[in-house]
């Protein structure tokens, strides 16, 4: 199976790059120590990528998040929520994803992707749904969203397939 993970990975260090980098080159008036070392931090974060060493750039981009807010600096990114970050790495990835990942299983994850947006819609319009089901409904959905994540399309499927059981218990199946 290929390793969409780590193209997932890559991807949230390549966006934490990116935005580090857009700030840093702003020159904002801030204290110049300050941007220096963050700077040097933002350079041992790429040089621990390049080498293949994701863990450690990743301790690096976390330090640079830390450190930024201990000087007080205003311009700093602030890291970001784990849905806005997931969110961010998934449209990074999505160019590099293809090249990782067979035309067929591509295929066969937009096909499960689009049926478990068109059973959620359905769902979330359902009149009636007891809170118990809704939160039987999120917690399978994220559980399918993770499986397409990390391109494994039986285990989606079978979150989808618990998903639409729902759907036809409550009336909303088609």
């Amino acid at each position: 199976m290929p390793d969409a993970y780590r193209v997932v990975l890559d991807a949230e260090l390549s966006k934490a790059f990116d935005v580090w980098s857009g700030c840093l080159d702003a020159r904002t008036g801030e204290d110049p120590q300050a941007r220096a070392r963050l700077c040097s931090m933002l350079e041992s974060a790429r040089a621990s990528a390049a080498e293949g060493d994701a863990a450690t750039a990743r301790a690096w981009v976390a330090d640079m998040y830390e450190d930024a807010r201990e000087a007080g600096l205003p311009w700093a990114p602030s890291p970001p929520r784990p849905c806005e970050a997931d969110r961010q790495a998934r449209d990074y990835a999505k160019d590099a994803l293809p090249q990782v990942l067979p035309l067929g299983l591509r295929d066969r994850l937009d096909h499960i992707a689009l049926s478990l947006r068109v059973t959620g819609r359905r769902l979330q319009t359902a009149p009636g749904l007891d809170e118990a089901t809704r939160q039987d409904v999120h917690y399978i959905t994220g559980r399918a969203w993770m499986a397409l994540d990390l391109a494994h399309p039986t285990a989606a499927r079978h979150e989808l397939e618990r998903l639409e059981a729902i759907a036809r218990r409550c009336g909303a199946a088609p």
